[in-house]
């Protein structure tokens, strides 16, 4: 089998070889379809990871081959997704979706080999395993494939395949890709055959069904129409954050804001919050962090999705339930007999809150409660649906006698909340919390949904507070469930992390608002600023100019400048965010205003930790751009000593920026008015830098001269009066580095400039003189830049290549 694994390796290069010749490469062609028929698993998968290279070439050869793709290599192709062997299949299915994906299947192919083959293998009598796979390649393929041949093709077998009662894993599938089928297909298709087929899905008995709904709830939502989004799909919603299911509510918790954001007119706001890639290798994590505008017909199907990795991992790790992994296509295991909900993280089962509020009366749950309620997710193959709704109905039963004590605890919960020592809790939270067993959270979890779902009626009757709430774009029921993630029973019954989630979809919730409703946000966004958690005020911070273009100047003066004002002060963690937009917000101050913060630009040279070098990078970029937005006399006295400061720092990087910036405040500084700022400045490079007693300092002074030449930051009289005969003088440095650095400064840079080239001077006398000395260096390197004129010629290589840049 190593031999003929060998041979399938290597077919690409025998066809490339034969190429010329069209009987040696169908000869070729025929050798792999006998090779399709090896009984050796690993030779087939070999092949199947050769037929994406294969069909390139023989695009690209066409006209020597004609159709040999279609003929010889697709069957293969089809035939291996219902191989008995794991492996062979996954690589197919990967060979199938690349071939898709690079448009090397012709149309007529997609519609007479390939779909009817998927179609088959999804039959009612297919293998499970073969069935579910086949069904996830329908899902990933529609948007390949486009509108006409999903509607005509996929979509009445995945309409099926919703409603398959023998294997909840087909329904799981679905339901992870029904928002890109709903996508591809459009509002009519969704509205008539998909949404029927949603409803269902949304009250599966299956836990892990309902959940992947509330993760796909802002694509399917992205294809109906306001009045189906207002009237259906909010209601269904309500649902899915009232289920019986923690993991269930967690998810739909964390598409909440995407939802609503889903509401937002189009013509008017037209912008959704997209995740960004993070360029800096310090904020890898934070792509979450990182939100910017994105016009909604480009909206992506992953967007909102701020927390792929982790929660999504939740339902994998759980061994009796493997979630499909939606991404790739895996292998699912045999069905598993029954699957529980993920018992709670020791972070989840301490919580302060548990241990510093006012402690709620105690109630004695009978052990059955719990042991029925424990049934409730219990999730067999075989009558699923008879052990959930008897396991419900028992719970309800068994639930009836505590109604009083519940009322009595909702009382409680609301004097609390008035005289502000305890925030508004859920009612069975309390229950669950106050009973003395090890189970007890298990008992809360299960029965948490009765209260969730009488939730958004406030417990004090405070029109108010009610007003406060009201506006005409969400439905109520959202919002106030939206501005319920905020409560500290939340994380003890939903997600720990669910106001980091609430704080991540607030600037589109507030763009789905508008600014004539901030009042419904104000006292959640405030709460959120104060949030205990360091991620939650992190978040905030990394969005907070984008929130003040969206309110405008009036609400951004008066509510957003004050929580501003208190993440400069915060943990780096939170400054960076405000840090990496620090120029995108005070654009949007009124003048006077955005001179106060003047005064704290120097409190950002102060970190935690020193060895945040990028911190400092950071600040240098945001004080290029902030030159903009202020006076030459403002820069000078304020930006100059910081910029001054960093072209000393330690580490080359942040050097290297600083010393754009001080070109660029050169520049700056000489276009405005009055000259003494420009000049004054000038001199202080000298005194500091071209005189300091560390060579280091010196060679600062070379490369901020290189950085002013090259990008024009002074006409060249000026720089020749000023700057160049301080520059020379580092002609008898005694340091070679310094002279090095000098003399690719004049031969690479000075020299190329016009005024150099073509006016004689003193100035062009001394800068040739000082040529012809360093020419006669007694160091090596130094005769070598001052002779001849090599190629790496630009600053960036000199900054990040000299003796000097080290950390």
């Amino acid at each position: 089998s190593c031999s003929r694994q060998m041979v399938a390796r290597s077919l690409l290069d025998t066809l490339k070889e034969v190429s010329d010749d069209e009987r040696d490469c169908i000869a070729v062609l025929e050798r792999v379809s006998r090779l399709a028929d090896d009984s050796e698993p690993t030779v087939r998968a070999e092949l199947m990871e050769q037929v994406p290279h294969i069909a390139m070439f023989c695009q690209e050869n066409r006209p020597s081959i004609p159709y040999a793709f279609s003929k010889y290599l697709l069957p293969i192709v089809v035939r291996y997704l219902a191989d008995q062997n794991n492996q062979v299949r996954k690589t197919s299915q990967a060979a199938l979706l690349v071939l898709l994906e690079q448009e090397l299947i012709e149309r007529y192919d997609v519609e007479a080999k390939v779909c009817p083959v998927l179609v088959e293998l999804t039959a009612p009598d297919s293998n499970d395993d073969v069935k579910t796979e086949a069904v996830a390649i329908m899902c990933k393929m529609a948007s390949m494939v486009g509108k006409d041949i999903t509607e005509r093709l996929i979509l009445p077998r995945f309409c099926e395949m919703c409603c398959d009662c023998r294997m909840f894993h087909v329904r799981k599938v679905c339901a992870a890709n029904f928002g890109d089928i709903c996508s591809v297909v459009g509002q009519q298709a969704t509205e008539e055959m998909l949404l029927p087929r949603f409803f269902q899905l949304c009250s599966d008995n299956v836990w892990g069904v309902r959940k992947a709904c509330a993760e796909c709830f802002m694509a399917v939502s992205c294809a109906t129409s306001q009045e189906v989004r207002r009237t259906k799909l909010s209601t269904l919603f309500i649902n899915l954050i009232s289920d019986p299911s923690r993991w269930v509510r967690q998810a739909a918790f964390q598409s909440l804001g995407p939802f609503i954001s889903t509401f937002a007119n189009p013509s008017s706001s037209g912008q959704f919050f997209k995740e960004e890639e993070c360029k800096n290798t310090e904020d890898r994590n934070l792509a979450e962090e990182h939100s910017n505008f994105m016009l909604v017909h480009s909206l992506p199907e992953t967007m909102f999705h701020c927390t792929s990795s982790s929660e999504s991992c939740q339902e994998a790790a759980n061994k009796n339930e493997q979630s499909f992994d939606c991404c790739s296509i895996a292998v699912l295991p045999a069905p598993a007999p029954s699957s529980q909900e993920k018992p709670l993280s020791d972070q989840e089962l301490y919580n302060s809150f548990n241990f510093w509020r006012t402690p709620l009366p105690k109630i004695d749950i009978d052990l059955e409660l719990q042991e029925t309620a424990e049934t409730l997710d219990s999730e067999t193959q075989e009558g699923e649906q008879e052990v959930v709704a008897s396991g419900v109905e028992q719970v309800f039963d068994l639930l009836a006698p505590f109604l009083t004590c519940t009322a009595q605890v909702e009382v409680l919960s609301a004097a609390l909340r008035a005289s502000s020592l305890d925030p508004q809790e859920e009612t069975t939270a309390g229950i669950g919390k106050s009973v003395d067993s090890q189970n007890e959270l298990s008992i809360k979890d299960h029965l948490s949904f009765t209260s969730i779902q009488d939730d958004p009626v406030p417990l004090i009757n405070d029109t108010a507070e009610l007003n406060v709430r009201k506006q005409d774009i969400v439905p109520q029921a959202l919002l106030d469930q939206y501005l319920s993630m905020t409560d500290p029973s939340r994380a003890q019954t939903v997600d720990t992390e669910i106001a980091k989630h609430c704080a991540y979809s607030l600037p589109g919730v507030a763009l789905t608002l508008g600014r004539q409703n901030w009042h419904c946000l104000k006292d959640t966004y405030e709460t959120l600023a104060s949030d205990m958690q360091w991620k939650v005020r992190r978040t905030l911070a990394f969005s907070i100019h984008e929130l003040a273009v969206i309110l405008g100047d009036q609400l951004t003066a008066g509510d957003l400048v004050p929580v501003f004002n208190g993440f400069l002060k915060d943990l780096d963690e939170v400054r960076i965010g405000v840090l990496k937009h620090l120029h995108d917000f005070l654009k949007l101050l009124h003048p006077d205003k955005r001179r106060e913060y003047l005064y704290q630009l120097q409190e950002f040279l102060v970190t935690d930790n020193s060895r945040n070098w990028r911190f400092r990078a950071e600040l240098a970029e945001q004080l290029i751009l902030l030159l903009d937005l202020y006076s030459a006399r403002d820069i000078y006295d304020y930006l100059r000593p910081i910029a001054l400061s960093l072209c000393a720092d330690k580490v080359s990087s942040v050097r290297w920026i600083s010393f754009k910036l001080v070109s660029e405040m050169v520049k700056k500084l000489y276009s405005a008015p009055p000259p003494t700022f420009v000049v004054d400045l000038m001199n202080e490079l000298v005194e500091t830098f071209c005189r300091c007693q560390k060579w280091s300092g010196r060679q600062t002074f070379a490369f901020i001269c290189q950085t002013i030449i090259e990008d024009d930051c002074l006409p060249m009289d000026q720089f020749a009066e000023h700057l160049l005969p301080h520059l020379l003088l580092l002609a008898s440095d005694r340091v070679p580095n310094v002279r090095v650095l000098l003399a690719k400064t004049l031969r690479q840079t000075l020299l190329e400039k016009e005024y150099f080239l073509t006016c004689v001077s003193a100035h062009q006398e001394a800068v040739e003189q000082t040529i012809v000395a360093l020419q006669m260096d007694n160091d090596n390197d130094v005769k070598y830049f001052a002779s001849i004129h090599p190629a790496s010629t630009k600053i960036a290589d000199d900054a990040m290549s000299t003796a000097s840049s080290t950390y």
